[in-house]
This record gives structure tokens, C-alpha cells and sequence, in this order.
């Protein structure tokens, strides 16, 4: 674990993993033309197994719908500029991202309803462990490929479970950060976590290891049936730059005591040394 690490050797592997990440997404958007957005956004979407198809269809259908709503095409056509670029990444353990969708300029209606259409037709997958400072890291690492300018960066981290793979959270988040990039969370606390690697309070764990930046927030979502409002809410939040107003910040525990960002490490740690004694 990094966390027992000295400083000095925590900041060189930190380093590597930026490297690494960026020239892993290297290629992509290498093409396309600057062009001025108000925002470019990363949909970094979970999809590990603690997710069953049904479920993970119905989050995919979330995010297309957004995109189709009314309320969020305002959003991106009231902006300075009238366009923002998107793209939508999934992401489980350490190493495992796919972008889904590249690099997108969404300026109006048909370009919006496009982009829904497309997440549409892809296939869902679900892979395994959940590695959210992956994800972080291989989000981050988009914005140097998506031939865009921008004033404000965001990745947009959505899952149902605590990092429990790769570096610490709280690591990726900074590094991102430091370089102008705010990170908000929608984290899925619906029902428990079948596998047993869930933690009940996901919502101050977002709160105090995964969100990051000026303004940077957490929309909790509780049922899948508030899933598609709450991303429609999310998105719209984002693009216009308007802080998240208090009742968006309600907890599951009354106190939403401080978060232990190392949780998930170590309930998979227990969990395999259960199994060892097996």
C-alpha cells in the first residue's frame, strides 16, 4: 500500500503512474481540431460486478436520458461558448478503463440526442474489482487528448463501492486536482453490496477521499428509480458552473463522520485472509 511508503518514493511512483496513464490514452482525439468549449467533461461510470446487467442497463439508460432532457441541453447551449466536449469512460479494477464514447462536441439538440444515441447501441460489460483512482487517473489523463480549450475541467465518478485496487484514492484525487481538475461523485447506495465489499456510508467516503476542486460535490442516489433525475441534476450543476445547493449533501449517517479513505483496501484484505483460512 503506498500509504506506508516515504514521501519521497510515494511522489516517484505517483509520477510513473501519470506517465503511464497518459501515454496509454495518448492517441485518442489526437485528430481532432481545437475548438473553444465552456467545459470538458469525463462521465467516468462504474462497472463492476457488484452491479448486475439489469442494473448496469438501467445506469447506462440514466445517462443517455440525461442527455435527451431538456433541461440539460439548456445547460450546455446557455453556456459562454454554447458547446461542451464529453466523453464517457467505464472503468473497474486497477488497469481497466474503456472509453466508450471519444471525445464529443454536444452544441445543441440533435448533437446531444446523437450522443445518446450512440451510448445507446453500446455493449455493457462487467468486470472486476474497483479501482476508482483507476479511473481518476485514466479520466485525468483524457484531457490532454480531446483537442479541445476549455476554462473548466470536470471528471463526473459515479460507482456503488470504496477503491479497493491500485494507489490510494485520495492520491489520484489530489494529483488531479493540483492540476485544475475538479472531481464531484455520484455514489450508488442501492441496497447492499452482494458481494461484501460495500461500506455504508459511500457517500461521506465520496465526500472525503473521492471529490476534489472549487465547487466539487456529491449527489447520493439511493433507488434506480431517482437514478436518471439525479444525473440530469448532476449534469446540469456541471455544465452551468452553479454550486450544488445544501439539501444536495444530505447523508445516509446522521454525523457523516469522517471517512476512513482506506476502507475498501482493507475489507478486501480481510476478506482474502478469510478465504486463506478457509
Amino acid at each position: 500500500m503506498l500509504g506506508v511508503l516515504p514521501t519521497s518514493v510515494k511522489s516517484t511512483l505517483l509520477k510513473s503512474m501519470v506517465c503511464a496513464t497518459l501515454a496509454m490514452f495518448s492517441c485518442i482525439g489526437a485528430a481532432q481540431s481545437q475548438e473553444d468549449v465552456d467545459l470538458e467533461l469525463v462521465l467516468a461510470v462504474d462497472v463492476s460486478r457488484s452491479m448486475d446487467f439489469g442494473e448496469q442497463q438501467l445506469q447506462r439508460e440514466g445517462y443517455s436520458q440525461a442527455f435527451r432532457a431538456s433541461e440539460v441541453i439548456d445547460a450546455i447551449t446557455s453556456g459562454l461558448n454554447g458547446r461542451i466536449a464529453v466523453t464517457y469512460l467505464e472503468w473497474a479494477g486497477s488497469g481497466i478503463q474503456r472509453v466508450v464514447l471519444p471525445w464529443t462536441i454536444i452544441s445543441d439538440a440533435a448533437s446531444a440526442n446523437s450522443f445518446a444515441d450512440s451510448l445507446d447501441v453500446q455493449e455493457t460489460q462487467r468486470l472486476s474489482r474497483t479501482s476508482i483512482s483507476g479511473a481518476i487517473m485514466a479520466a485525468g489523463a483524457l484531457f490532454g487528448t480531446s483537442g479541445h480549450k476549455a476554462s473548466r475541467r470536470v471528471i463526473d465518478v459515479s460507482g456503488d463501492g470504496p477503491n479497493n485496487q491500485g494507489m490510494p484514492v485520495t492520491l489520484a484525487r489530489d494529483e488531479w486536482v493540483r492540476q485544475g481538475v475538479v472531481i464531484n461523485g455520484l455514489p450508488l447506495m442501492i441496497g447492499a453490496n452482494t458481494y461484501g465489499f460495500g461500506i455504508t456510508n459511500l457517500d461521506a467516503y465520496y465526500r472525503d477521499c473521492v471529490i476534489g476542486g472549487p465547487g466539487s460535490f456529491v449527489l447520493p442516489v439511493y433507488t434506480w428509480e431517482e437514478f436518471p433525475r439525479a444525473v440530469r441534476r448532476k449534469m446540469v450543476l456541471e455544465i452551468s458552473a452553479t454550486p450544488p445547493q445544501q439539501p444536495l449533501l444530505h447523508f445516509a449517517q446522521a454525523d457523516a463522520a469522517q471517512a476512513d479513505c482506506l476502507a475498501g483496501e482493507k475489507i478486501w484484505e480481510r476478506r482474502m485472509r478469510e478465504l486463506e483460512w478457509q
